[in-house]
């Protein structure tokens, strides 16, 4: 069997497979806890509260073993979750971040195991990790010291068949699998068919991101990925998968460029603020309320929240100035980045019917296009390509209504050149 063919054959016997009940699908949010030295309790019911208003379930809160503020925040994030109510918290601790005792670990389960914030599944607390495979015979003792969990690691380097070997130590499997792999322009759902698979009916918790770059030669990370589909593609592929749970990876990884809440400058890494400075990710949201409706449904076929709404992203210069900005085509590539940036503004609309949505930049170029509705669904996507003749302001009119953006240019020098996105929305 071909490689198309199987995930055709795949994506095709889970959709037939009895789907999750609506009540029981929940979105997470990937929420970097060690960012958040000194966050004050208005951040924290700040981004609560954006991420209620977007649909969003609750916070996977990545914590590493040694900051210090760890316990101080986490007691204001399950303080303000409780506060606002409907919002559940769980713990993801980071194992690449350093090295747990079992006892630390414990600890931590039980000091929040009790708050109603608490997410749980079958009455346990659901926990989860990044990475930390080589931890996996730690785990029992752990539940005996916490009276069990629900244990959804991430342990995405064994890959679906490596983690389809550990079923007696886990309940499910969250997949960090989010972006294109190097060299790769798309994504498929053809991995998270085979976790699927691999789990024989454990739950599975699909990773779904924005957007991928990174620059910050302390840690000598600097590679793009393909993104400039991604967030239509993968929320396309989570109706097609339905998996138990999804996490957006990220909240607030600034370093990254995968955020989605509104910018925090104190939360900014040394060395990110000049590719996210300037750069808004807080629009990627605003098609949220519709996506996970629609997940939860198991359905395309929903109404249409709110407003009619429209949100477009791209980067701020074209891909042939990056050729030599020494970033790589995905992580472990050896392609310049600048291979796999396409020049368009990716434009993602929810309507409740025909409408026409019109982009301009600057004074150079202007394309309308008219959402291909459905009865079976209100999303339309579109790309409007740009070059290295095309700058100025971006406009997006939709039902009109207008949003400007942060222009297009054609200057950059190689310490700047920034290969993040900027979202804006109307």
């Amino acid at each position: 069997m071909g490689f198309l063919s199987r995930i055709k054959d795949l994506a095709n016997r889970h959709r037939a497979e009895e789907v999750v009940p609506e009540s029981a699908r929940k979105v997470f949010a990937h929420y970097m806890v060690g960012l958040t030295c000194d966050q004050s309790p208005e951040q924290w019911a700040h981004d609560v509260d954006s991420a209620k208003e977007s649909g969003i379930d609750g916070f996977a809160l990545n914590v590493g073993p040694s900051d210090p503020w760890t316990s101080t925040q986490l007691d204001e994030a399950y303080r303000n979750a409780e506060e606002s109510g409907d919002f559940t918290l769980f713990i993801s601790f980071d194992m690449a971040a350093g090295s747990w005792s079992i006892s630390q670990v414990a600890d931590l389960i039980n000091r929040y195991k009790e708050s109603t914030a608490q997410f749980k599944v079958d009455e346990a607390p659901v926990v989860s990790t990044f990475e930390g495979p080589d931890w996996a015979d730690n785990w029992p003792e752990v539940r005996n010291q916490t009276g069990d969990i629900f244990f959804i690691p991430d342990w995405s380097s064994l890959g679906p068949h490596g983690v389809g070997q550990k079923l007696d130590l886990i309940d499910g499997a969250f997949s960090w699998d989010a972006w294109p792999k190097a060299g790769c322009e798309r994504m498929s759902n053809f991995e998270d068919a085979l976790y699927k698979e691999s789990l024989q009916g454990k739950k599975y918790m699909m990773g779904v991101s924005p957007w991928f770059y990174t620059r910050l030669p302390q840690w000598d990370k600097h590679w793009y990925c393909s993104s400039e589909s991604l967030w239509y593609d993968r929320w396309q592929q989570v109706l097609e998968t339905l998996p138990d749970f999804v996490q957006i990876i990220t909240w607030n990884d600034f370093g990254e460029s995968s955020y989605i809440c509104d910018i925090a400058s104190e939360q900014i890494v040394s060395g990110a603020e000049d590719y996210v400075v300037g750069h808004s990710h807080s629009s990627f949201r605003a098609v949220l309320p519709y996506l996970i409706a629609a997940y939860k449904a198991g359905s395309a076929n929903v109404d249409c929240p709110g407003e009619d709404t429209a949100v477009a992203w791209y980067r701020t210069t074209p891909a042939h100035l990056h050729e030599n900005c020494g970033a790589a085509w995905g992580q472990g590539g050896s392609d310049s980045a600048a291979c796999g940036a396409r020049d368009v503004i990716s434009i993602m609309a929810v309507t409740r019917g025909p409408a026409s949505i019109t982009a301009t930049i600057g004074e150079s170029r202007e394309m309308t296009f008219r959402t291909h509705w459905h009865s079976w669904s209100p999303l339309s996507y579109f790309e409007m390509p740009f070059d290295s003749q095309t700058t100025g302001p971006v406009q997006i009119t939709l039902n009109g209504k207008t949003t400007i953006g942060p222009a297009i240019g054609n200057e950059s020098d190689h310490e700047s050149a920034s290969l993040n996105a900027v979202a804006i929305h109307v």
